[in-house]
């Protein structure tokens, strides 16, 4: 991957970049006229996994990326980690950097944040993507998440890692492309370790505020996912784009939970498309 980007930090101590043309990164008193788009990370990762879409997401839009509570070099959470803990994060965000409206592109729990922040503030939304995130799991798998989290808080935060390596990457990928499988290793290893305990929490006990909400999400959505995703299913995305009025889905053949790592361009492609028809 190319080199780190010069990160800035806000004042409640979230790191982030907002990116230029071609990916770099900018001054944070760039005059925005473009709209704006927010991508965010999953759980036990960073920033640093949308590196390979920058360029193609930054030549239309005002983009931003940053690292949640706890996660690569921001700050640990300043409370009780919650959905609505992390949807406050990009509402600050926003406001530090002057930004009216944005698109939100989530991945994995920041799937669940970004629907977190279309419930929260939807004056504040101009549009959603949802990759790879999880709906109403059911009993069984909604157990087995619960456990992960529970097995991190007395086991520690890589416990759970050689068990997930396996349900994200396919076995091919993983025997050709070993070093980029270790670096979600390295990533995993420095989060803040009470941080990413409450955010593994959040993960498996925040669907249920998500599903069929009171006042329905009404921003332009496109839900995604991959085909062999266990955790975040083909048909959690159907589920979760038939309660957005007007939301598609697009799925994605073959790949597994960290599918846009194994092929950045089948995310970033329709994501780019739906964005510039509604966006621009």
């Amino acid at each position: 991957m190319s080199e780190s980007p010069a990160i800035a930090t806000a004042p409640d101590g979230t790191a982030f970049v907002r990116h230029s043309g071609g990916g770099k990164a900018r001054g944070e008193d760039h005059g925005a006229d473009r709209p704006a788009v927010v991508l965010i990370h999953g759980l036990g990762l960073c920033q640093r996994l949308f590196d390979p879409m920058l360029a193609g997401f930054s030549a239309p839009f005002d983009l931003i990326s940053y690292d949640l509570y706890g996660h690569g070099d921001s700050g640990p959470p300043p409370q009780t980690a919650a959905l609505s803990l992390y949807s406050q994060q990009i509402f600050g965000l926003l406001d530090h950097l002057g930004i009216a409206r944005a698109a939100l592109v989530g991945f994995s729990i920041g799937g669940m944040i970004n629907r977190r922040f279309a419930l929260d503030h939807p004056e504040r939304l101009s549009a959603l993507a949802i990759w790879s995130s999880p709906h109403d799991r059911g009993a069984q798998a909604q157990q087995l998440v619960e456990d992960r989290a529970a097995q991190v808080r007395t086991e520690g935060t890589m416990s759970t890692l050689p068990a997930a390596i396996e349900r994200w990457f396919t076995p091919g990928f993983r025997a050709s492309q070993p070093g980029r499988v270790d670096l979600v290793r390295q990533w995993r290893q420095r989060v803040d370790l009470e941080g990413y305990a409450q955010t593994a929490w959040v993960l498996a006990n925040g669907v249920p505020e998500l599903v069929r909400p009171a006042t329905p999400v009404t921003a332009p959505t496109l839900v995604m996912t991959a085909e062999n995703d266990s955790g975040s299913t083909p048909a959690m995305a159907h589920a979760i784009a038939a309660e957005i009025p007007g939301a598609r889905t697009a799925i994605v053949p073959a790949l597994q939970h960290l599918g846009l790592m194994e092929d950045p361009e089948a995310f970033a492609a329709p994501t780019l498309d739906f964005l510039k028809r509604t966006l621009l």
